[in-house]
């Protein structure tokens, strides 16, 4: 079904300890039945799918892979160009005026927020898949405590308040929202945001949003790392939204579906919002102490989700 030869899947069998003409009986069996036949036809439609998103991947390479920057990007303008075409676009300028980028700061979050309690994610470095595994990383603590430990963590990607923590937090930290310009060019009315914090060295791992997505950077520099959505069948997706490529270090070796793949490299500064439309492939790692806020309230049609295969195992 996945492209292995009849020979070498007999010669494996051999070696663990299958007789060989057991082997090569089961082989050929498998070569008769109705039902690899069907998944061959499958496998071949999938195969012309990914022929049509290889088109576009091979014309992405004719030209420099990069993120462009645009100061105070109009709405219509915005949604013409980067929204509909599906294109990623770095706006500037938008948050010049804004009291967050004034105001929070370790001394302001602790002494307006600092005995609420919210939730953050704790022991990502004992596990590799710590994004999957999200729902089992949580835990509680006063919001005064938690800033002091990212005031004197250095460098680590041990916890970090994500968008995964929102459930808890949207009502702990909603006045921290109000210091947000509403962004009404391309916004609803009203849109609220998902707050990520932590320290320098927090990673999240390469995948997709089934959403368009802004991150508005309030404080410190995300390094982002982005794969259009024409290169998923190189990704190596095998479960959900996510992919085992280390977006720090691609190892060839390990994924060499990802060879010749584009990357696109950016560094989100302080006071810029970051554009990334759904079915992006991103990989962001913090550069610094960070603030970020995520929304998804666009003016326009947004709900991508409602489509995404039910059963996430590819």
């Amino acid at each position: 079904m996945l492209g292995g030869q009849p020979a070498q899947l007999a010669g494996i069998m051999v070696q663990s300890g299958i007789a060989e003409q057991a082997a090569q009986a089961e082989v050929a069996a498998a070569l008769r039945s109705p039902y690899l036949r069907g998944v061959a036809r499958l496998h071949n439609r999938l195969a012309k799918r990914d022929w049509v998103l290889g088109i576009q991947s091979r014309l992405n390479q004719l030209a420099p892979a990069e993120v462009p920057r645009r100061e105070r990007l109009a709405g219509d303008d915005f949604l013409h160009e980067y929204y509909r075409r599906n294109q990623p676009v770095i706006i500037t300028g938008m948050l010049d005026d804004s009291p967050a980028r004034a105001r929070w700061s370790f001394d302001y979050l602790t002494a307006q927020l600092g005995g609420r309690e919210v939730e953050v994610q704790f022991g990502r470095n004992a596990d590799p898949d710590y994004e999957m595994n999200s729902q089992s990383h949580k835990r509680r603590m006063p919001f005064g405590e938690y800033v002091a430990l990212v005031r004197d963590a250095g460098v680590t990607n041990d916890f970090y308040m994500t968008a995964n923590n929102d459930g808890h937090n949207r009502a702990a930290l909603r006045e921290l929202m109000r210091d947000l310009p509403p962004l009404d060019a391309y916004l609803q009315a009203g849109s609220s945001g998902f707050f990520w914090f932590g320290p320098a060295g927090t990673v999240t791992p390469f995948h997709h949003d089934l959403t368009n997505n802004f991150m508005i950077q309030v404080a410190g520099r995300k390094r982002v790392r982005m794969v259009a959505p024409c290169d998923t069948p190189k990704m190596y997706n095998q479960r959900h939204c996510f992919s085992p490529v280390d977006g720090r270090h691609i190892d060839l070796q390990r994924f060499p579906l990802m060879d010749g793949v584009p990357v696109i490299d950016c560094v989100l500064e302080p006071g810029e919002i970051l554009f990334l439309p759904v079915g992006w492939w991103h990989f962001v790692e913090a550069l610094d102490v960070t603030i970020t806020v995520s929304t998804t309230h666009f003016k326009w049609d947004n709900d991508f989700y409602s489509h995404y295969p039910a059963n996430q195992d590819f």
